[in-house]
């Protein structure tokens, strides 16, 4: 069986609105990120792969299964939605043993795999805990659990770390990587610190095209000689804010900034904004905003307090 996630020319609509526009993309075994902005056509290319909406045009396979054959796609298919919910009023164990029924699971195959599941998550102590008496990031690791029930060779987890806090996020993506060792698992999201730490393949998308394709490293490769760390006045910031991509922001006595440019910044002494210019090595936020400079759009960013 073909074990790869084949995506060819697609396009979806809704109405008039072109969602996406001739997305390609061949998806391996591992950990594969897809990163953009909210709004950039992520989740819409999830319900694809799910079999949840139809598309316009193009061809999608899942592990060799054309989406048209959803039910053979659904099962071999873990999803976890953006907006995930579970039944509040049931314990976790039940929930699971519930969702496992409707699966078509034996008695015996429950049996065995919701423990087992539930110690993978770091549920096990809340097994007989109501769903809603669970934090975020519990209800979280719950939906990948109920992913994971009939053991599908690919998981698709669309925006999973977004409102957790640090402790949590970092939990959630080392349980992504663990369970990425024998199968797909597709994260979509636009948080640039959970694709750095997990996926060395990723694809950006923004307003549903695909802007690159490839490695972490040669995304940071892409971005060498376009980051400069730079020295100005505070009441110029405005200014440099509206001409430059400000990706950090460290003040004290001086104010310095991070930021991101197809050229060298000009000093004062040339006629520019800053005392003191020099260029830095990129990381993947950097490079990340220069793929969205480099292909034309207009990008702004929320500044740190501390320079990356």
């Amino acid at each position: 069986m073909d074990n790869a996630i084949r995506i060819c020319n697609v396009n979806k609509f809704y109405g008039k609105k072109q969602a996406l526009k001739d997305v390609n993309l061949t998806i391996e075994q591992g950990m594969f990120g897809l990163l953009g902005r909210n709004g950039a056509g992520k989740t819409t290319l999830m319900k694809l792969l799910a079999t949840l909406h139809g598309r316009a045009s193009g061809t999608i396979s899942v592990c060799g299964i054309p989406v048209e054959r959803a039910k053979e796609v659904r099962e071999i298919t873990g999803y976890l939605p953006q907006e995930f919910s579970m039944y509040p009023g049931m314990r976790v164990y039940e929930c699971m043993d519930y969702l496992g029924t409707l699966s078509g699971m034996t008695r015996e195959e429950r049996k065995k795999r919701i423990p087992m599941l539930l110690k993978r998550v770091n549920l096990e102590e809340q097994a007989n805990s109501k769903v809603k008496s669970l934090s975020g990031g519990m209800k979280r690791r719950l939906g990948i659990a109920q992913a994971l029930l009939h053991d599908p060779k690919v998981l698709i987890v669309d925006e999973p770390t977004a409102g957790l806090d640090p402790e949590e996020r970092i939990r959630f993506r080392n349980l992504l990587c663990e369970v990425a060792k024998d199968r797909i698992v597709l994260l979509s999201t636009h948080i640039v610190g959970d694709i750095e730490a997990t996926c060395e393949q990723i694809a950006i998308l923004n307003e549903g095209e695909i802007l690159w394709r490839g490695t972490v490293t040669e995304l940071i490769r892409n971005a060498e000689g376009k980051v400069f760390a730079a020295q100005l006045p505070r009441q110029l910031l405005p200014q440099v804010q509206a001409e430059h991509i400000v990706t950090g922001m460290k003040a004290g006595e001086k104010l310095y900034v991070r930021l991101v440019s197809e050229s060298l910044p000009k000093t004062k002494e040339e006629g520019g904004y800053f005392e003191e210019v020099e260029a830095v090595e990129p990381n993947c936020e950097d490079a990340y905003m220069y793929c969205l400079l480099q292909n034309g759009y207009k990008v702004t960013s929320d500044v740190s307090d501390e320079m990356n």
